[in-house]
């Protein structure tokens, strides 16, 4: 389980810092073993964003958004080996393919879809290796269509113990296939559960990226979703002028998706993406018709999960309620 850090486009800077300190010590004390954090043209760097984390506990592992466009993999394996050499910690590594269309624009990015994939295997495998050969002093020759590197060599090494956990979209064909080469987790923007049967994953890791509202009783639990997330006119066009210029698999796959009753007996809602406030499906319910949904999607195969980012402390405690419910029913 994975909890995600605020954008600092959302906080004060005044406040920023201390926001994401409080944000990371509340997923740690809920059970979460890291915390997702974003990267965009319009957010702080999610490296430096990655310390705060770091700074503020003792075992949350931060999740960072890598994207090739921003910087060599040989930068990027150095950040990870640096961050275990000051703080003898773990760093995941989240692999973007490609991002918001501006942003792409902006950095004269205009690589194709499928080809942005190719460049994120290589990317990622330059890593792993520069990582993996540090801590025997190897050197790393690698020839590929995007990068090539000579005789490199990384420092400072990283305890083998310290390897990073890779996640990957793997919602389209090339994003899946790159992340069972890579053995990373494929992360998904999920259907309802009801919708998979045992045999739709198949093998290798997988993951959602999931928000949860969930309360005692399924009333008490929607009005609190619907407090959250008002209808939003300006935000539904913005998802739409979004959906116009987006070349994601993902993004067009949930915004064509049926979405079920939003009633107690189907808890699947997607009235936040489609208002443009978040970028994944909801759960909303109470304890039992929630933990028994996230149970169906363990048991198709999914075991990570990505929460949203948390409205405060006390909803993150409401969640650990309902994957312990789900531990207990899946075992």
């Amino acid at each position: 389980m994975f909890a995600t850090t605020p954008q600092s486009k959302d906080v004060d800077r005044s406040h920023y810092e201390k926001r994401v300190a409080n944000v990371s010590r509340w997923s740690e004390a809920a059970g979460c073993a890291g915390i997702l954090v974003y990267s965009d043209n319009g957010l702080t760097d999610p490296w430096l964003t990655a310390g705060a984390v770091l700074r503020a506990t003792d075992r949350l592992c931060p999740l960072i958004a890598v994207q090739p466009v921003y910087m060599h993999p040989y930068t990027a394996a150095k950040m990870v080996a640096t961050y275990g050499y000051l703080y003898g910690r773990r760093i995941c590594l989240n692999m973007i393919a490609g991002g918001f269309l501006g942003d792409l624009e902006a950095l004269d990015d205009v690589t194709p879809h499928d080809d942005r994939y190719v460049r994120l295997g290589e990317y990622t495998e330059i890593i792993k290796e520069l990582l993996r050969r540090s801590s025997t002093g190897e050197e790393l020759t690698f020839e590929g269509k995007y990068y090539t590197v000579k005789k490199l060599k990384l420092t400072p090494a990283l305890d083998p113990d310290l390897m990073p956990r890779i996640l990957l979209s793997g919602s389209s064909e090339a994003g899946l296939a790159t992340a069972k080469r890579l053995g990373a987790v494929a992360v998904q923007y999920p259907k309802p559960a009801g919708a998979y049967s045992a045999e739709m994953l198949g093998e290798g890791d997988f993951g959602i990226r999931v928000g949860i509202i969930v309360r005692a009783t399924a009333q008490e639990a929607w009005k609190v979703a619907h407090e959250r997330f008002p209808p939003d006119r300006k935000g539904e066009i913005a998802h739409m002028l979004a959906m116009k210029k987006s070349d994601s698999v993902w993004h067009k796959s949930l915004s064509e998706q049926a979405e079920r009753d939003a009633t107690p007996d189907h808890p699947y809602w997607l009235e936040p993406f489609k208002n443009y406030k978040t970028f994944c499906p909801y759960l909303v319910g109470d304890y039992e018709t929630v933990s028994a949904e996230l149970t169906r999607y363990v048991e198709v195969g999914y075991g990570t999960f990505i929460l949203d980012i948390p409205a405060n402390e006390l909803e993150l405690g409401h969640i650990g309620t309902v994957f312990q419910g789900a531990r207990k029913l899946v075992a």
